[in-house]
């Protein structure tokens, strides 16, 4: 009985060592890795949002007529399904010309992300 607990205190003590070497109890949040998880969050979204655009434009375009995605386009639906609102042009014409070429739309799209 008493070494059962003996090996239940060393595994408590273990844990707790680990937590605290870890750095979760004496730093909960770190601010770098707060603002590196919002620029991934970002980022994928902003991708998302790029295909979000991209399967509009197609879905609207005539059967024989290629689909025309803008920069704009992106912008609009980051602001409408992800809320956020001062989306960089720059940014949004990385993610547009990342997945325009991922989403082999070279032969059915046109796209102002290139220029």
């Amino acid at each position: 009985m008493s070494s059962a607990l003996l090996v239940v205190a060393m595994g408590a003590a273990l844990v707790v060592f680990g937590v605290l070497w870890r750095g979760s109890v004496r730093r909960p949040i770190s601010p770098r890795r707060a603002r590196e998880a919002q620029e991934r969050l970002f980022a994928q979204r902003l991708r998302r949002a790029a295909d979000m655009a991209i399967a509009a434009a197609r879905r609207q375009a005539a059967p024989d007529e290629p689909a025309i995605i803008r920069v704009e386009d992106v912008i609009r639906v980051m602001s409408a399904q992800f809320g956020h609102h001062p989306v960089p042009r720059d940014q949004a014409a990385a993610a547009l010309r990342e997945r325009f070429e991922a989403g082999a739309c070279r032969t059915d799209c046109l796209t102002d992300a290139f220029d």
